[in-house]
Parts: structure tokens; sequence; C-alpha cells
């Protein structure tokens, strides 16, 4: 199988539902200040696709939920910010 290296990955059609991963340190405000960044960028933010998951040993968290992403810059908008809370691990 050979694949050309050149190829650009499959573009995304905005608008559209975009299912973001958050992983971090488990506290008790770490849902809360997810969301809260997440209300900054999108004002139709739906609560009700937020999931939460614990690590197996309770040390790390995963949020999962879906915005409606308007564009590439809003994505990486939206993930900076994320990025740049204290104890958060990835965004994906």
């Amino acid at each position: 199988m050979i694949t050309d290296i050149n190829q650009e990955p499959p573009k995304i059609a905005f608008p559209c539902d975009y299912p973001i991963k958050v992983i971090g340190e488990a506290h008790d405000a770490f849902r809360e200040t997810v969301i809260e960044v997440v209300r900054r960028h999108v004002a139709s933010f739906d609560e009700t696709t937020v999931q939460l998951v614990d690590s197996r040993n309770g040390r790390f968290v995963s949020l999962r939920l879906v915005i409606r992403a308007e564009g590439e810059s809003h994505i990486r908008g939206l993930f900076d910010e994320i990025k740049a809370l204290p104890r958060i691990h990835m965004v994906l």
C-alpha cells in the first residue's frame, strides 16, 4: 500500500458538530472550569452533550462534549484557552 505523503488531510465542512475530549487532573471544579471556557467560545453550547469519565485510579478525568464549530480558527481559539488552564494535560 503506497500513500502520497503530500496528500492534504480531509477538510471539515463548517459549521459542524465537533466532538472534543479534555483530559486533566481530577478536581472538584474540573467540569465547571472547562464548561466556562467553552461557553465563552460557543454561545449556544448544549451541556447535555457533556460526559465526565474518571480514570481507573481516580487521579485523572476526561470530559467529552460536542460544540457547534464555525471554523478552524474557532476551534483553535477554544483549544488554546482550554490548554492554558491549570491541570489540563490534553485536548483532543
